[in-house]
């Protein structure tokens, strides 16, 4: 098994660009696979762990309802924001500026072949990496995603998750609300639950941090809960 796992951060990129860059890694690591059952080869597939940011833009999950984006055309131009429906699971959610976006695009046979538990996992490196703020967080019972308050009626929510896997390698992932602009929120059904709040890192706290450290803590509580060596 192949437990390497090269990190890359994109930075602030344009949600298509980032979608693209996907599809290509992911499909590779498919193409890989087929490519290794057909022949009765073994090679090695390679694994990616992304963050960036994405300008302002609304994504709607292959499961989900489009009348959960509030906005209509005009509403989007002058909102600044652009608006996808992609083919990952879930419902809608927002990306912005300020947001740690996860792509990780994993063979799930070089770690463990469940994704419920790689849902879990990556949820888990989330709540530690509040946990290292001060904040509390925790599971929604029926629900994907790290919620603080999750049995109160002040539950709100600060990271979505909604993934792809096809052949056992994942692809979109999650997004983590750390300075986040949450007025961007008020725009749809966040992930088509309309009784709960979002948050984010800077609320919580009631002040901004610095997203690069933020970034440093989580990236090192993935690679130490998947047991990956990052290049």
């Amino acid at each position: 098994m192949n437990k390497k796992v090269e990190f890359i951060d994109w930075g602030l990129v344009d949600y298509q660009d980032a979608w693209d860059k996907q599809e290509v890694l992911f499909n590779q690591s498919v193409a890989l696979k087929i490519q290794n059952r057909t022949n009765n080869t073994n090679l090695e597939t390679p694994n990616f762990l992304v963050f960036c940011e994405h300008p302002h833009v609304y994504t709607l999950g292959k499961s989900g309802h489009p009348e959960n984006l509030l906005l209509n055309e005009q509403g989007l131009l002058e909102k600044e924001a652009t608006y996808y429906k992609i083919n990952r699971g879930g419902d809608i959610t927002y990306h912005g500026p300020g947001q740690i976006v996860g792509y990780p695009i994993l063979d799930l046979d070089n770690f463990f072949t469940d994704i419920h538990l790689y849902l879990r996992t990556l949820e888990e490196a989330v709540i530690l990496t509040l946990n290292d703020y001060g904040i509390i967080s925790g599971r929604y019972p029926g629900y994907t995603g790290v919620w603080l308050d999750a049995d109160k009626e002040k539950a709100r929510k600060i990271c979505a998750l909604g993934v792809r896997c096809s052949r056992w390698v994942t692809m979109h992932g999650f997004a983590f609300n750390v300075n986040t602009d949450l007025d961007y929120f008020k725009n749809i059904v966040p992930c088509g639950i309309d009784d709960k709040d979002v948050t984010s890192i800077q609320r919580e706290l009631g002040r901004p941090v610095d997203i690069e450290e933020v970034k440093g803590r989580l990236k090192n509580h993935i690679a130490s809960l998947f047991d990956m060596k990052l290049i």
